[in-house]
């Protein structure tokens, strides 16, 4: 079973930045079908997403993020990124990665998530 395990996050002053990796335990077969993202949660919230990399490459991020965060995705290390810059309060939140296949014939994985505090 394929585990996807995410580090990075902790405690950040506003205007602070962190980097936000997740690691899958092995490859994923057929891993070019997927789109690959991180989500977030707060208590009392439905999950959201925050930035997915489409198949075929392109980035798709939440509005609340434009221009201030920035996935991206090593294949050959079977990792995930996400770049966070100009972090605001409103960004605290538990940080999920993400592995989709659309259509869901092959299996979605979820990493237990990472929290990021974002706090003066």
């Amino acid at each position: 079973q394929v585990q996807l395990v995410e580090s990075g996050g902790g405690l950040v002053q506003p205007g602070g930045s962190l980097r936000l990796s997740c690691v899958a335990s092995e490859s994923i077969p057929a891993d070019h079908l997927y789109e690959w993202g991180w989500y977030r949660e707060t208590p009392g919230t439905l999950r959201t997403s925050v930035a997915v990399i489409r198949r075929g490459g392109r980035s798709v991020y939440a509005d609340a993020v434009k221009g201030r965060f920035t996935i991206s995705r090593d294949s050959a290390e079977n990792a995930l990124f996400l770049q966070m810059d100009n972090l605001k309060t409103e960004d605290t939140a538990v940080y999920y990665c993400n592995a989709d296949y659309p259509g869901g014939v092959l299996p979605n994985y979820w990493g237990k998530g990472t929290q990021v505090t974002v706090s003066s």
